[in-house]
């Protein structure tokens, strides 16, 4: 799966649309990128823009709306309530998917440091792209405003982290960072009363709730002997939390602001707010959420409220997501639909015709057509994922087999394996159609002068490498998931050891299968290294995957009969 990062730049303005509208054109023309949200505000004269796409396609938009934003937003004439200090106020870099914080920090660096030397504009990396500990803190590089930024350069312990030490009234500066995720989520109560709403929201956000002389509510707030105001802390880090009535719906909510979903997940703050309002004679009857949400938090929350049942959480990504749904009370007060709320499902969009989404039927006669593709490839990576699919479904039957209630986390983590190997060969079903399109297609390249023949010949090798990887991989892939089969057959229900038999036989077909595709596609390589190297792990697998169905087949028949 490709990285994703989101990033969220702040323009100073936010009440002519035309403006904004020429900054958000500039980042939709780049490939690779959605545009999710464009949220203007008048009195602040600020518009949050949030976008989201792969890490070098993100830094290139970014990169395009602070420089169109520089040319067209003048900071000397810009008012508003909201602090800030240049044309681009602020430019985040969230990670989303497939991507550390550490790796999302360098990207936010790279456009810090292209920003600063292309188009002259001060930059302060803050967050966890800064490079010292007090510039981590937005307020910080942002002190002192727009009217202050000229004296500000001035001091060399606030020299720019990239581009000039040189004031320029029309863009003033921008901070480029890198955070986590924000979430935003409601949490619904049975009750019409703000204020218990809010008694759960200070019983659980980091903040917490002051302490107070005499009356707790309404008593004075007490203060030690340096003069600051003493508070007790809430249940829960990176959390911010209110309460109030929504009319609209006719309950009190808890509106909850999670600043790092790493630190405390959606599921953490849904479990923290449904003790407290117990505590307090209320009950959670679900939740709400505002915007968006990656795709790993929902997988999160599924898989918690799954091994608190004593359930497997082997099960399909479809499942786990609607058991977050429903655990979450996401569907609530409205339906809720995974498709526009989780952003790696929002970015997919139409899709390409695929293997795996046809029917049984109509993956078979789609192979027994005239098309040279799918082929064996195609089909030995199907085996391949029918067999673990096997292999998971015995280890989810062993997890909740009566009086087998001991060892469901034993052959939960079985069944985890297995639908991560299903997925991985199931993407190969129709990547190993992509390699072959690959050479069709530098075949199909021109060839009249030397340097196209070069290009020509260059792209073919690189194509046909690609093309014995892949099937390379399906093996893998294949002999790796008969660790789970062969678990299944020593340890697993027995009512279903034929399952993870005939699981067996499709891994080792599968083998046997896609090394004919790497043996065939390297006869046309001309790197003959690569092609010894892989054709020797090749027999390698090989040899092993026919050694060890003939193991299991033989346990398998000697148990049956």
């Amino acid at each position: 799966m490709n990285q994703l990062i989101e990033c969220v730049p702040n323009f100073s303005e936010g009440r002519d649309m035309t403006i904004i509208k020429q900054i958000t054109d500039e980042i939709e023309k780049v490939d690779g990128v959605k545009l999710l949200d464009v949220d203007p505000g008048k009195a602040t004269n600020r518009t949050v823009v949030t976008f989201v796409g792969t890490p070098d396609a993100v830094l290139e938009a970014a990169f395009q709306g602070i420089k169109k934003a520089s040319a067209i937003i003048d900071m000397s004439k810009h008012k508003g309530e909201h602090p800030r200090f240049g044309a681009t106020d602020v430019c985040p870099l969230v990670p989303v998917a497939n991507i550390t914080m550490e790796e999302t920090a360098a990207y936010a660096r790279k456009l810090a440091e292209r920003v600063g030397k292309e188009l002259m504009i001060p930059v302060y990396c803050y967050e966890n792209a800064a490079f010292t500990e007090e510039r981590r803190n937005l307020a910080n590089c942002r002190a002192g405003e727009y009217e202050g930024l000229p004296k500000k350069l001035e001091d060399t312990h606030w020299k720019p982290d990239f581009g000039p030490a040189k004031f320029n009234p029309r863009t003033g500066a921008v901070a480029i960072g890198a955070r986590d995720f924000l979430v935003a989520y409601n949490v619904n109560l049975n009750t019409t009363s703000s204020r218990r709403a809010n008694a759960v929201a200070y019983d659980i956000r980091e903040k917490g709730r002051p302490v107070r002389e005499g009356n707790p509510i309404t008593g004075k707030i007490k203060k030690d002997e340096k003069g600051n105001e003493i508070w007790i802390p809430g249940a829960l880090k990176a959390c911010k939390a209110i309460g109030w009535y929504i009319e609209e719906y006719g309950v009190a909510q808890i509106s909850i602001n999670l600043t790092n979903i790493s630190i405390t997940p959606v599921h953490v703050a849904f479990e923290a707010a449904c003790k407290s309002a117990q505590e307090r004679g209320m009950r959670v009857s679900g939740s709400e959420l505002v915007g968006l949400i990656p795709l790993r938090a929902m997988i999160e929350a599924g898989k918690y409220f799954l091994k608190k049942q004593n359930r497997s959480a082997g099960i399909s990504e479809e499942e786990i997501i609607k058991i977050a749904i429903k655990s979450l009370g996401l569907d609530d007060l409205k339906p809720f639909h995974p498709n526009e709320k989780i952003i790696e499902y929002l970015l997919e969009g139409p899709s390409e015709k695929r293997l795996v989404e046809l029917t049984c039927k109509g993956f078979a006669n789609e192979t027994a057509s005239e098309s040279p593709a799918p082929g064996g490839g195609s089909v030995s990576a199907y085996i391949g994922a029918l067999g673990v699919s096997l292999a998971t479904m015995v280890a989810n039957l062993s997890s909740h087999k009566a009086g087998w209630d001991e060892r469901w986390e034993e052959f939960s983590d079985w069944a985890e394996k297995g639908q991560k190997l299903k997925d991985e060969l199931l993407f190969l079903v129709d990547e190993d159609t992509r390699s072959f399109n690959r050479i069709m297609d530098a075949f199909g390249l021109p060839k009249e002068t030397p340097g196209e023949k070069a290009s020509r010949t260059a792209a073919i090798q690189d194509a046909t490498k690609y093309a014995i990887e892949i099937p390379f991989k399906t093996m893998q892939k294949a002999y790796e998931s008969m660790e789970i089969i062969k678990a299944m057959v020593e340890t697993g229900n027995p009512n279903s050891i034929t399952d993870a038999g005939v699981g067996a036989l499709c891994a080792r077909s599968a083998v046997m299968g896609a090394f004919l595709n790497v043996k065939v596609n390297a006869s046309g390589l001309k790197d003959k290294k690569f092609v010894e190297g892989i054709l020797k792990k090749g027999n390698e697998i090989e040899e092993g995957a026919i050694k060890l169905e003939a193991e299991l087949l033989t346990m398998v028949n000697s148990k049956i009969s």
